[in-house]
């Protein structure tokens, strides 16, 4: 086992929260460190983004790299076993992570809603799809449906469409009035329009329709159709992908298992964006997920406040709260109609990882026996894909979080 030298500061998540944090942290004389398990800093939202990118994320990524914080890159957190410790998973070999102060940029991520053919190849995450285009994979002349719900879909297809996929439509499960009151909400934030406008532009031609799901996917090695419904009419659309995605989830694994405070979902948090854990913060996705700006500026209060310069945090209060105003809207605009809950089938696989089918979760009455039972969410996910989805489809609340948060070696886990 491999013990780094003790850091002052030590950030887990380098995607925007935790690289304006790190950025803002960097001013101190603190001996800062960053820690993620993707080998390039950015994030989910920032990937394959460089310093050289006309993107505005160029700019946080040269200053991110010209700091003197140490980057520690491809690198697992499993468990805490006592406070100021970490342990990680670094390729073969595992570390321990000490620390005095602590940042959490977790992140989140995508939320899945079972329904038949959901687990048939190529059908994916809408931004996980995007991943894999920005890591390589070719989409040039592929058919793409988009569907699901939230701002999320826009760009994706924006994005795919922009390297030569073919965007048949984008499918929001959210009806035309929210979406136009969300439309009035945001109007009034010239940059947050802008945006919007810049979106449906890049879309120009590809049909948006509101109040519209899959509900089946079809094909036998691979997906080959879709069927969606839209105001009672069910029609299949064929399609070479599915990009599918019900909103995103906070990253709430680590927070949880350090003994942070979590309120209606989200990590609860100080005005310094300290958590209820002294010395530990939490910025970004797992106070709620909101968009780019409201975490970047919380990790920007949070590296400022753990460095000890609070006079330079309370500079950002204003920035973080003209954010916050896109919660609410983003709540009312995009929460998921019941007609969802009726996708599945009895017998369609809910536990990917178990192969558990609702009809066999449906006979517990919560988390703890239905795993005990059947073993769903103790597969390599750990719950993370059928988590929310259950929590969504049946009520079920997570009990309790367990090290190791990611699966493990076991010649790690004996040691």
């Amino acid at each position: 086992m491999a013990t780094l030298p003790r850091f002052d500061l030590l950030i887990v998540g380098m995607g925007p929260a935790g690289i304006a944090a790190a950025c803002a942290a960097a001013e101190s004389s603190l001996r800062v460190g960053i820690v993620d398990d993707n080998p390039r800093e950015g994030g989910q939202i920032w990937r394959g983004e460089t310093a050289n990118s006309s993107h505005s994320a160029a700019g946080w990524i040269t200053r991110f790299r010209a700091t003197r914080v140490e980057r520690l890159p491809e690198t697992r957190i499993i468990a805490a076993p006592e406070p100021g410790l970490l342990l990680a998973e670094y390729g073969d070999s595992h570390v321990e992570l000490h620390y005095d102060r602590l940042i959490l940029a977790t992140g989140a991520r995508e939320r899945f809603l079972p329904f038949p053919g959901w687990t048939l190849p190529n059908v994916m995450g809408a931004g996980g799809l995007q991943a894999l285009v920005k890591g390589g994979v070719p989409i040039e002349g592929k058919r793409v449906v988009v569907a699901g719900s939230g701002p999320l879909l826009l760009a994706v297809g924006a994005y795919l469409r922009q390297r030569g996929a073919v965007v048949p439509l984008i499918a929001e499960q959210a009806g035309w009035a929210r979406l136009a009151r969300f439309g009035c909400d945001v109007a009034p934030d010239a940059s947050k329009a802008l945006q919007g406008l810049a979106l449906k532009w890049s879309l120009r031609g590809v049909p948006y329709r509101a109040g519209c799901w899959p509900v089946k996917a079809f094909g036998s090695d691979r997906l080959t159709e879709v069927e969606l419904v839209s105001k009672g009419r069910a029609w299949r659309e064929p399609c070479d992908y599915l990009a599918c995605g019900f909103g995103l989830v906070p990253n709430l694994e680590l927070p949880l298992l350090l003994g942070c405070e979590v309120r209606n979902g989200v990590v609860a948090v100080n005005e310094w964006q300290e958590t209820s854990r002294v010395g530990v913060y939490c910025a970004g996705e797992p106070n709620g997920v909101v968009g780019v700006e409201l975490s970047l500026a919380e990790g920007k209060i949070a590296g400022f406040a753990a460095a000890g310069l609070s006079s330079r945090a309370k500079r950002i209060f204003g920035r973080r709260d003209r954010a916050l105003w896109l919660r609410p809207a983003l709540d009312r605009a995009f929460a998921l109609r019941d007609e969802l809950r009726g996708l599945p089938n009895p017998d369609t696989v809910v536990c990917r990882c178990e192969d558990v089918t609702l009809e066999r979760m449906k006979e517990h009455t919560a988390w703890r026996p239905a795993k005990l039972q059947t073993r769903c969410g103790m597969g390599p996910c750990q719950g993370r894909v059928c988590g929310p989805a259950a929590e969504f489809l049946l009520g079920w609340k997570p009990e309790s979080v367990r090290p190791p948060i990611f699966p493990v070696k076991l010649e790690h886990l004996a040691r």
